[in-house]
């Protein structure tokens, strides 16, 4: 178990936020693992299909990833509901309800949604890997900064999606 250096109180209001801000993307995490099914699902191509069906993986690898994080700083995995990610997800599903099946302004759509998604996660994960760091977990530190970089390839995926055809063939349907 890591321990912070003697000059770090472990009672800090700093650690306080941390934990706070752990708990936030732990309910995300574990609430993405459940949307994520329902975004390939309503996916048109494969491509965005397969991409999402292996962030899942990821995603599912995120969930033990926090729980590691909180064991290594002795707290409880306690999830607390994220209001930033929650409006995500309901847009996610609005965008699916409120676009045609099979088309491909569905799918852009769908990359919106999981973009926003990715943005968040990718604001939260640095700016926790950076506390991690000040408040000497270098190992939470490690993890939160592993977790980072998947999703920022997640972000970077999704871009070559839209890119490869699918906001071009969005602007080709007819309303």
């Amino acid at each position: 178990m890591e321990t912070a250096p003697l000059n770090t109180a472990t009672n800090s209001k700093l650690k306080a936020f941390f934990i706070e801000q752990l708990q936030d993307i732990y309910w995300a995490e574990r609430k993405f693992v459940k949307k994520l099914p329902k975004l390939a699902d309503a996916a048109t191509t494969q491509q965005l299909k397969d991409a999402l069906a292996n962030h899942l993986s990821q995603t599912k690898t995120h969930v033990e990833r926090l729980e590691k994080v909180f064991a290594l700083i002795g707290e409880k995995a306690e999830a607390k509901k994220c209001p930033a990610m929650a409006g995500i997800f309901e847009e996610g599903e609005d965008i699916v309800d409120e676009t045609d099946e099979g088309s491909a302004q569905r799918d852009v759509g769908i990359v919106f949604a999981a973009q926003k998604a990715e943005h968040y996660e990718i604001a939260t994960y640095g700016g926790l890997a950076q506390l991690a760091k000040t408040l000497g977990y270098g190992e939470a530190k490690d993890l939160l900064g592993q977790t980072l970089e998947e999703e920022k390839g997640a972000d970077l995926l999704l871009t070559q999606i839209a890119e490869s055809g699918i906001n071009y063939q969005a602007s080709r349907e007819k309303e």
